[in-house]
């Protein structure tokens, strides 16, 4: 780094040491590399983004730190995995090795979840809402700590994940939001909340949804869990058993909200649509336009009835001819 006057070489003003790091982000392709240098300036300072203008120079032992940080970065190791957290609606929740980063177009899939939670007018007890999936926690703790009277349970079947998500519920509990309930399952499972048949008010999930072979990030093919990425050939080896899954969890009325890859804005819809159990079924598109999740209700039918038409869905959309 340049020697700034009236400092020692090794003692860069916040200003030029983000001049450089961004510098140094851009020339190996990662953006936006201004925004990524002044949030990795500011976490080797210890202070908030906002708080950087007022920040003091850098140690030498900073700049050796920033150092490493930009070269990991470079190197595409997740932004997140260097600050240890990612930022999720209102939360900042611990993330790294072993746990899928969450993106911000799940935040519209939390923030939906939040809704049909606030809308459900329960005769007894809390609104009851489920996140399959559930990774880091990170749409779990979004509805916990904005429906306040909302039972939140977490599924997950990933040791690894099930640690950062145990982690961040321990976390935001500390905080004052209310705790929500870690399930260790997989969605696969036919018992799965076998308990909750029936009850379900919202049902939620980002399961693994992209498709093998296709083309990803070098921060997600070198560092989230391949588990929590690839859904199978087509991508939606996992989306059937959510909706699976769905029937019989969600009461007459409850509601369900998939997160799906972009190529899927018919795909989804038409698995729930064959299934012939949830109406009001619809497609939602993210920020940039492209298909994102899909939503439905489930019908007035008994979840506990004969599953028949279920499972020749289930064996249609096996065969691809749903």
């Amino acid at each position: 780094m340049n020697r700034i006057p009236g400092h020692p070489p090794e003692s860069p003003r916040p200003s030029a040491a983000v001049a450089e790091a961004a510098s140094a982000l851009a020339a190996a392709g990662v953006e936006p590399a201004r925004t990524e240098a002044e949030l990795l300036v500011a976490h080797v300072l210890g202070v908030s983004r906002a708080a950087l203008a007022l920040a003091g120079p850098l140690d030498p032992a900073q700049v050796a730190r920033l150092r490493e940080l930009v070269a990991r970065r470079r190197r595409r190791e997740p932004l997140q995995h260097l600050l240890g957290s990612a930022a999720f609606r209102y939360l900042e929740l611990s993330v790294g090795p072993g746990v899928f980063v969450p993106r911000p177009e799940t935040e519209l899939l939390a923030g939906w979840g939040v809704a049909q939670a606030r809308a459900v007018r329960p005769a007894t007890g809390p609104v009851l809402v489920v996140d399959l999936c559930s990774g880091s926690g990170a749409i779990a703790l979004a509805v916990a700590g904005e429906v306040r009277r909302a039972r939140v349970i977490a599924v997950e079947r990933s040791a690894a994940a099930l640690t950062w998500l145990r982690r961040n519920a321990a976390a935001r509990a500390r905080a004052g939001d209310p705790p929500i309930e870690v399930v260790a399952g997989d969605v696969a499972d036919p018992k799965l909340l076998a308990e909750l048949s029936g009850r379900v008010d919202v049902l939620l999930c980002n399961p693994p949804y992209v498709p093998e072979g296709t083309a990803v990030a070098p921060e997600v093919a070198g560092y989230d869990p391949a588990e929590a990425v690839f859904g199978g050939p087509d991508g939606l080896a996992v989306i059937r058993h959510v909706v699976t899954r769905a029937v019989r969890l969600l009461r007459p009325g409850g509601v369900l909200g998939i997160e799906h890859d972009d190529t899927h804005g018919a795909a989804v819809p038409d698995l729930l649509r064959a299934d012939g159990r949830f109406t009001d079924v619809a497609d939602h598109r993210d920020l940039a336009g492209r298909p994102r999740f899909t939503t439905a209700r489930r019908d007035g039918a008994d979840p506990g009835a004969d599953h028949t038409r279920g499972t020749a869905g289930h064996r249609a959309w096996q065969t691809g001819s749903s």
